[in-house]
């Protein structure tokens, strides 16, 4: 039987508030356990909820910004459920009246093909403690520092329909968030989590399949492959007679499986009701408007600008955008180099290529954009050739020198003098006559072979352009 695939995500936000959602304690991570949770996040009696604007600002940020619904009228809920880790016994959500509503996203695929996914929501809430269970023989600790901080849960609607397009649109809420900068969306530090929703159906079925939940996986690649094998379990139960039962599930990624956490819950069980603490948060036009009005240029107009200014490719555009801090570098090098094209080229490959390498960010990479944009300058002028720029790029990683002393330290710069290189093409003639003979007898593709033999000779000094030329010219 052929089956296809449904799936949906929940995605959660840590929101990079400097407080949390409704205490004046500080998000900041790393620090010591339970240094960062006042009388409230502990649930102390007596203690009452402020509700942190800051929080509402960057999610109504991220719902303009999808083109989504804005909603003026926002009610918190409280989620109730009893859990070491949360001191109230409840949590504080959005139920049925979310700051943001219906939107979509745009994603590009593999193939080049895009697909647009509808986003149902996305609401404010609280996160929980965080449970510790390494460091402790026969027991648990709880440490609140995480109770309380800021969350925006962005819920897709379940039309994704493979692990290609659940990554793909991963990818590109990571972008636009960091690009909004309301989160840091650091998936290895938890800032940014997704619980996978998924099903699957008879080829051609309508009816929506029993589906299981996928709890808190933290990278894209996880996703994919948590995806993969759910999908592959799912297949053998109904193919064998059985039935799927919906339950909560956690992704096991040393033994690429699946396994059960709980059977899965449904609203009634949470036992909803409005936050009574918190009155209706009510915005209106002008200040969806002004919010609007400080968006930063966004992935998809960034990269259409690349397009028609730089003449960059949809591929090269879409790579160079992926991140904001990469588009902003790429800039620098292009304007200060003069060369968009030979800039687009050295960024995503060579640069990305060390920084992944490497597994740095951008932010930290060793080779400023300034320094970047000098060495494609002296390629541009002739002072080294692109393969020379290639060892001076490596030169560059470690040495925080200058490009030119770096180049004249290392005895790199081109030969460029006529006289020289003629030298070069003479001996290289004296020394290849059958060579010689091929190309005077029509073989074009030799001269190919006699430029490599001048270069090799001059350890890659000499100009190329010129060997060539010369090289034509002698053996006319």
């Amino acid at each position: 039987m052929e089956w296809e695939t449904v799936i949906g995500l929940e995605v959660h936000v840590s929101l990079s508030t400097k407080s949390k959602l409704f205490s004046g304690s500080s998000t900041e991570f790393g620090a010591e356990p339970n240094t960062q949770a006042n009388i409230f996040d502990c649930a102390l009696p007596g203690t009452l909820p402020v509700f942190n604007e800051e929080a509402l600002r960057m999610a109504v940020r991220f719902g303009v910004a999808i083109g989504a619904e804005i909603g003026k009228r926002s009610v918190f809920d409280r989620k109730n459920y009893f859990y070491p880790d949360l001191p109230k016994g409840y949590q504080v959500t959005q139920l049925d009246f979310p700051t943001v509503g219906k939107g979509a996203l745009t994603v590009t695929l593999a193939d080049g093909s895009e697909k647009v996914i509808g986003v149902t929501r996305a609401h404010i809430e609280e996160n929980a403690g965080k449970s510790l269970h390494e460091e402790f023989h026969g027991m648990s600790g709880i440490d609140l520092n995480r109770a309380g901080e800021p969350l925006l849960e962005i819920v897709s609607e379940p039309e994704i329909t493979s692990a290609e397009e659940a990554v793909a649109y991963l990818k590109k809420l990571h972008t636009i968030i960091r690009y909004l900068d309301i989160s840091d969306a650091i998936m290895a530090q938890g800032s940014m989590r997704c619980d996978v929703n998924v099903s699957i159906r008879p080829k051609g079925e309508t009816e929506l399949g029993t589906r299981t939940e996928i709890k808190n996986i933290n990278s894209f690649r996880f996703v994919e492959k948590a995806i993969y094998s759910e999908v592959e379990r799912q297949q053998e139960i109904l193919e064998d007679g059985g039935r799927i039962i919906q339950e909560t599930r956690r992704y096991n990624a040393d033994k690429d499986i699946t396994t059960s956490m709980r059977s899965k819950e449904v609203a009634n069980d949470y036992r909803y009701f409005p936050e009574p603490d918190l009155l209706p948060v009510v915005i209106d036009d002008e200040y969806i408007a002004a919010v609007k009005a400080q968006l930063p240029e966004l992935p998809d107009a960034r990269k259409a600008r690349f397009m028609d200014e730089y003449a960059l490719s949809n591929y090269d555009a879409g790579v160079l955008v992926s991140s904001r801090e990469m588009a902003e570098y790429y800039e620098i090098v292009a304007s200060k180099s003069g060369d968009s094209k030979l800039a687009a080229n050295w960024v995503s490959q060579d640069l990305l290529g060390m920084l992944n390498k490497n597994n740095l960010e951008i932010t930290d990479s060793p080779i400023q954009a300034e320094r970047l944009a000098t060495l494609i300058a002296r390629i541009k002028d002739s002072t080294i050739s692109g393969k020379i720029a290639k060892t001076v790029f490596e030169a560059m990683i470690t040495e925080a020198s200058d490009v030119d002393a770096i180049i004249e330290a290392k005895g790199l710069k081109q030969v460029t003098d006529s006289g020289e290189i003629e030298k070069l093409v003479l001996e290289v003639i004296e020394n290849n006559p059958a060579q010689v003979q091929q190309y005077k007898d029509g073989k074009e593709q030799v001269i190919g072979f006699l430029v490599g033999q001048c270069m090799q000779l001059s350890k890659g000094k000499a100009n190329p352009g010129q060997v060539n030329e010369l090289l034509r010219e002698k053996m006319q």
